[in-house]
């Protein structure tokens, strides 16, 4: 089967499982997962598109109005890939939904009233890469990494917050990648907040860059930081933890090993390296795929990695923080955001050396 009809045939297998008839995915990141890296959004400060989708055991649909059906359908591609379009005028009003399932029984990918609530099961179909996902995934953190090199090689004392935050959206934007999450702090900012929106402020020596890029549905995740000047003893040793952390998450994330048991190795690593109470001052990431976190790593969990897998882990300790994405392969993890000649920390575990991205200096 190809990507598609695989996926259908997953949704099918869900509709069993769950004893229904049809299921209605609302969210962007389902239909950019059921269509194969289609976009359904038009705000993208939204979570739901202009569109949606309902599976049911012999049909497909695109729910939408005649607004978009045109691009939807043709531009897209969705109609040659077998999607109907049953669209209403934009002004109707009308319930395609209901009129589709009939009174049947239907599941959601989120809350939703009249629908069990399937969100959970569905994100983790969305984390089920198949190989043709692991080929965008590679694309797109080479996007992701070239963005961030460019943006935060091009970041200069004096520079607002704001400004910076522009050369980073810029840089990805550019390369056909959506920034849906960028952060910056600098100085002082950094060892304040965990999600530093960017704010009025002008750097003076630190800065902080944070990536979530979007292409095809897809999300990476990627951090790096620059400091001007000499680096302070402590931000060494801080950096050094932190990068044994990183390494103890992406070593420990293998098939069939808990997320919970990767976790209390990091534990074990915040501990051992002198900031044993770190990790719960900010999420250490976990899964990714259609969202920056499909769901979070947590102590004790009983999720499993797989091979295929696709996780962001972003450990901190104040004031420095590391994060890329990588995908579990059948003999390593690939680190899919690195960014080539960026300086590194090697850290030694188990048979092998890992390397983690160093703050970026600049004398």
């Amino acid at each position: 089967m190809n990507e598609q009809s695989t996926k259908l045939a997953r949704i099918r297998v869900l509709l069993d499982e769950a004893g229904v008839e049809a299921i209605w995915l609302r969210l962007a990141s389902s239909f950019a997962w059921a269509t194969c890296g289609h976009s359904a959004y038009i705000n993208t400060a939204s979570s739901t598109g202009a569109a949606s989708l309902l599976v049911t055991r012999t049909g497909q649909y695109v729910i939408t109005n005649n607004i978009e059906e045109p691009r939807l359908a043709g531009e897209e591609g969705l109609a040659a890939a077998g999607w109907e379009f049953p669209a209403a005028q934009w002004y109707e009003g009308r319930d395609l939904v209901a009129e589709l399932a009939n009174g049947a029984p239907i599941g959601a990918d989120m809350a939703t009233a009249g629908a069990v609530d399937l969100g959970a099961a569905v994100s983790r179909l969305r984390t089920s890469l198949l190989p043709e996902e692991g080929v965008r995934f590679r694309e797109l953190g080479r996007l992701c990494a070239a963005g961030m090199d460019e943006a935060i090689r091009g970041v200069k004392p004096g520079m607002h917050e704001q400004e910076i935050a522009g050369l980073l959206a810029a840089a990805v934007q550019r390369r056909g990648v959506q920034p849906i999450v960028v952060l910056i702090a600098t100085d002082e900012r950094i060892f304040k907040y965990r999600h530093p929106l960017p704010a009025d402020k002008r750097l003076d020596k630190y800065a902080m860059l944070v990536l979530c890029g979007r292409r095809q549905g897809l999300v990476a995740s990627v951090t790096r930081l620059v400091h001007f000047g000499p680096l302070p003893d402590e931000l060494k040793r801080k950096q050094e933890a932190c990068a044994k952390v990183d390494a103890a998450f992406i070593y420990g994330s293998r098939p069939n090993v808990t997320l919970g048991d990767i976790f209390a190795q990091a534990q074990a690593t915040y501990a051992a390296t002198g900031f044993a109470d770190e990790w719960k001052l900010h999420h250490q990431g976990g899964p990714a795929a259609y969202e920056p976190r499909e769901y979070l790593g947590l102590p004790g969990s009983q999720e499993e990695v797989r091979q295929g897998m696709v996780l962001a882990w972003n450990p901190s300790i104040t004031g420095t923080k590391m994060e890329d994405t990588i995908l579990v392969g059948p003999a390593g993890n690939e680190i899919l955001t690195a960014i080539p000649g960026w300086p590194t920390i090697p850290v030694a575990i188990g048979d092998g050396v890992i390397e983690r991205p160093a703050i970026l200096v600049v004398e």
